[in-house]
């Protein structure tokens, strides 16, 4: 492992502040996801509006296409089948939440182990705004989470 540098620090810290570290600015999105069940999670506002599954597998997908596209890992390896949004629940059961949950998690593990490897060379600007942008991508979506949450009915 190569040996820890400023900006690396300020990466690492950035998305882990953004998916799981406490930060200053509320729930970042596995907290905004704590607490949520099943049937909570496939509730959809409207017929044709996303549901919190559908976000955090949006997540997940999204911190695989970066650490791919830092990497240069071939596409086509995200464990699930398509891109971008995954419509689910594929069955509304409290197993498959966790399932996806814990896709979320190895997603995030896997994009920080991959920044924390980074040679000091490969953070250019590019892949310095790709890292920032999962991190704010992570926020963005738990603001809408934490909204979605208020609007369900099973609360």
């Amino acid at each position: 492992m190569p040996p820890p540098t400023s900006e690396r620090e300020y990466f690492l810290t950035l998305l882990d502040e953004a998916y799981e570290k406490q930060a200053w600015h509320g729930p970042n999105l596995r907290g905004s996801l704590r607490g949520v069940g099943a049937a909570a999670a496939a509730w959809r506002p409207t017929p044709a509006r996303h549901n919190i599954w559908e976000l955090a597998v949006h997540a997940a997908y999204w911190k695989y296409a970066v650490r791919r596209r830092l990497t240069g890992e071939k596409k086509r390896s995200f464990p699930l089948e398509g891109s971008n949004f995954f419509l689910r629940p594929q069955a509304e059961t409290e197993e498959a939440w966790k399932e996806d949950l814990a896709l979320l998690a190895v997603q995030h593990r896997l994009l920080r182990d991959t920044v924390l490897k980074l040679p000091p060379a490969g953070f250019t600007p590019k892949s310095a705004r790709m890292i920032r942008g999962a991190a704010m991508h992570d926020i963005y979506h738990a603001g809408q989470i934490s909204l979605l949450k208020r609007m369900a009915p099973h609360g």
